[in-house]
């Protein structure tokens, strides 16, 4: 996965990631910005699950949609 192409089309994918993490606002989502990192620690937080386990769910989303 290439880190630029996903932060350059995050704004296109925010709709479908929306879809999937519910909980997250549009504000985690601007801050967020296509970040592998940021995403995993405000998965961990509001879905309690490990760093491993959000980042396989990132990447699998991100596969999904030819980030």
């Amino acid at each position: 996965m290439n880190k630029d192409i996903v932060e350059g089309k995050w704004k296109q994918l925010k709709g479908e990631a929306q879809k999937q993490w519910g909980k997250l606002t549009d504000d985690d989502f601007d801050k967020i910005a296509g970040q592998r990192a940021k995403f995993a620690g405000k998965v961990q937080s509001l879905y309690g699950k490990s760093k491993e386990e959000a980042e396989k769910e990132f990447d699998s989303f991100c596969k999904r949609h030819n980030c």
